[in-house]
């Protein structure tokens, strides 16, 4: 299946939400103040927030409709004002040739995909031509390293790795050091995401960027925020909490082919204005591809 038809398979079960609404909302009836408010309740309900879903509904209404106008023209514009929405962030993690080796954070709670999308986002600079290190600086899981571990043998990238509960900064003081020495293009750093415990947390992140900053003051030069499509609304209240921990400097959001979630993306997009850098439906690594705002709205309304 093309890349396109696993994005709109992952989406189905939100993309089927939706299409079904509209549906049911636009058969035989135009948009007037009552039927835009069933849309906005739809797309509440699709997880694209109260102020995405506002702001969409109210453009609709903006909109001229040719009398005989069903619900596909309704979709069809819907994906028009999403992907305006989606637009801005829709932007390729790219990495700069000034740094040597540009770092790569990645951060966010555990289980969310943050170890096997760094072995994906590994594996396309090493594609790429580039040269990658690996660190697994979740040293709270051993099996967060081992597999990390995995990932760097797949794709031919080391990985710099200390025994379970060894300090991350250190670790992470150490993978830089390496990677200067060996010329490395990227430094990818994996990080532990252990929530119920903010504080130690929050500590943790901020001294390996102060760390980090010892041997480069310019790194880490991304802070990605890896979220996972299933949890939905929570996925504001992370990017909150992440953002008080570190500069978040862009999104990955993972598992939308097991979610019937997909709409947060554009809460998020509206909410936040992070980068929104790849979205993953799958766990091979092709399924991890940069993000396109065009592709995702029809894809989202079922178009």
């Amino acid at each position: 299946m093309s890349w396109l038809g696993r994005l709109r398979a992952g989406l189905g079960r939100s993309s089927e939400k939706l299409a079904q609404g509209i549906t049911g909302i636009f058969t035989g009836r135009r948009p007037d103040a009552v039927t835009l408010e069933e849309l906005e309740e739809l797309l509440i309900a699709a997880d694209l927030g109260p102020t995405t879903a506002a702001q969409l509904a109210a453009a609709l209404g903006q909109r001229r409709f040719d009398t005989d106008a069903g619900p596909d023209a309704i979709r069809a514009a819907l994906a028009e004002d999403i992907a305006a929405i989606l637009a801005p962030v829709a932007r390729p993690l790219v990495v700069d040739g000034a740094h040597r080796p540009h770092v790569i954070l990645v951060v966010g709670v555990n289980g969310s995909g943050k170890t096997t999308t760094i072995g994906k986002l590994g594996k396309a600079f090493v594609d790429d031509g580039k040269k990658v290190m690996l660190a697994a600086g979740d040293t709270f899981r051993a099996a967060a390293v081992e597999q990390l571990q995995i990932w760097g043998q797949r794709i031919g990238a080391p990985v710099v790795a200390r025994t379970t509960g060894a300090d991350a900064a250190g670790l992470a003081y150490d993978a830089l050091a390496e990677a200067q020495r060996a010329g490395a293009d990227v430094l990818l750093i994996d990080t532990a995401g252990r929530l119920h415990n903010k504080a130690d947390l929050m500590a943790e992140l901020q001294k390996v960027i102060r760390v980090l900053k010892k041997l480069d003051a310019t790194a880490p030069h991304d802070v990605l925020l890896v979220l996972d499509a299933t949890i939905g609304q929570n996925a504001h209240s992370q990017v909150e909490v992440f953002r008080q921990m570190t500069e978040v400097t862009g999104l990955v959001v993972t598992k939308l082919d097991g979610s019937a979630r997909g709409g947060v993306i554009v809460g998020l997009a509206g909410r936040f204005g992070l980068p929104i850098h790849a979205v993953g439906v799958g766990e091979s690594a092709d399924d991890l591809r940069p993000f396109d705002a065009g592709e995702f709205a029809r894809a989202l309304v079922g178009l």
